[in-house]
């Protein structure tokens, strides 16, 4: 039996019979008690065990890590959780020696990254990745209940959907060999790993009008922060017959969705979390699902920061991208979520919809507090004239393309899309604040374990 089924079923004077592992194991002469796991929730169950037991020495003996199979009552516990575990046996399935790395003790995210492969066992890594796979869960409910359907876009493309070459090259060819002609590669051309579903994605938003990728995206930016990985998903709906104000809507209801989810299926992990990861964690994500999103455009958020009277490490411009420190002071301004849109259009991607003004597009970044940006997004140009312009002005193959312009010959009509990286939206679930700790096996620069 699964133990959050204990906990949600079974009541005291219940037989159970549990597999999983040790966390903890205190003999104390006479009796002991076993901190258990098996993974089904970040919250474990006591068990008591006694010189009853047939095979007690051994059992005194279990290390932390081992696997067990418990057989036993449930009984009043008189310690705080709400029933411990009185067993009639306890069979040891699999040792563990005693340098195993992860002891009961209190471990840094540092070190227990060097041991990717083993730190899934902690409590903090538990919640983390329990939160993932609800929050997983809940992104795919949303689209479904809303009628968009999930496209697998390519891992392996031809286009460069940024425009950045930050795209990682994949190919057959010797890689030592100075004289490659791709033309006798796999492909019969160059190929990369992509970065972004966007432009495949599109393509099916003109036969379903409701769309939504979710997958693995690569990146080649040599970043170090906090926040960037090589490797990432990303959750990049489109949706046709839909200008900006409608996107903005939509991001907002998806958000709160998926947020409410997470509070509602991984409660455990959430109160967790708040009290020994991120301090009114909860507090932030109720908050966020009953809020209201303020709107405001790029020229009006940089009003507000030049008369703001604070002294900027970066100084605020209208021409320019904001900083952290801006991303931070606006959230703080509003006291919540804060859309801010119709950006500088030289700062913005080649296909993003030009505005009447000649001087911004239609885009909006979406800035959460404590996190900064979320979500990113915009109307995409349909003017098949203005966007060979930008092509041109961004430097962007239009070979590479071609297929994608063609969109805006063969019935087009006004569509948006954003996109939100997942592992952005983990650590603001959970609070952990290096992206490396809401990702199995992080790659990042200088790192590729495992």
């Amino acid at each position: 039996m699964d133990l959050i089924d204990v906990f949600k079923t079974k009541k005291i004077g219940d037989k159970v019979t549990l597999e999983g592992w040790v966390r903890n194991n205190r003999d104390q002469k006479e009796f002991g008690f076993i901190d258990f796991y098996d993974g089904t929730t970040v919250d474990t169950l006591q068990i008591v065990y006694t010189k009853e037991l047939d095979n007690f020495d051994a059992v005194t003996k279990i290390l932390a890590g081992s696997a067990i199979c418990v057989e036993g009552e449930l009984v009043e516990s008189n310690g705080k959780q709400k029933y411990e575990v009185k067993p009639s046996k306890i069979e040891i399935v699999g040792e563990c020696p005693a340098d195993y790395p992860i002891q009961p003790k209190r471990h840094t995210l540092e070190f227990l990254r060097s041991v990717a492969y083993l730190r899934p066992r902690t409590k903090t890594f538990q919640a983390v990745f329990k939160i993932r796979s609800v929050a997983a869960a809940g992104i795919h409910e949303y689209f479904q209940k809303n009628n968009y359907t999930y496209v697998h876009t390519p891992l392996i493309t031809t286009a460069d959907c940024e425009g950045s070459d930050q795209m990682f090259k994949i190919t057959t060819l010797d890689i030592e060999s100075k004289n490659n002609d791709f033309k006798d590669d796999l492909f019969g051309k160059k190929a990369y790993i992509t970065g972004s579903g966007q432009l495949h994605g599109e393509t099916f938003a003109m036969a379903f009008k409701k769309i939504y990728t979710f997958g693995p995206t690569f990146r080649t930016e040599n970043s170090n922060t906090k926040t960037h990985a090589n490797e990432f998903w990303m959750i990049e709906p489109e949706i046709a017959f839909c200008h900006l104000d409608e996107l903005m809507t939509a991001e907002e209801e998806m958000l709160k969705y998926v947020v409410k989810y997470v509070l509602d299926n991984a409660s455990s992990e959430i109160d967790f979390l708040d009290s020994f990861v991120s301090k009114g964690l909860k507090e932030k994500l109720t908050k966020l699902v009953d809020s209201k999103f303020v709107r405001i455009t790029h020229h009006d958020a940089i009003d507000l920061l030049i008369n703001s009277g604070e002294k900027w490490e970066f100084t605020p411009d209208y021409e320019s991208d904001i900083a952290k420190e801006h991303e931070r002071w606006i959230t703080e301004h509003f006291n919540g979520p804060v859309f801010i849109y119709n950006w500088p259009k030289d700062i913005k991607a080649w296909y993003m919809k030009l505005n009447d003004d000649g001087k911004t597009v239609a885009a909006v970044d979406l800035e959460v507090p404590g996190s900064g940006e979320l979500m990113g997004g915009s109307e995409r140009e349909v003017d098949l004239d203005k966007l060979n312009e930008l092509i041109k002005i961004h430097n962007v193959d239009r070979e590479q393309i071609e297929w994608y312009l063609n969109l805006r010959k063969f019935g087009s009509c006004y569509h948006s899309g954003y996109g939100m990286g997942f592992e952005r939206l983990i650590m603001y679930l959970t609070g952990i604040e290096n992206i490396r700790d809401v990702i199995p096996y992080p790659r990042t620069p200088g790192s590729c374990e495992y």
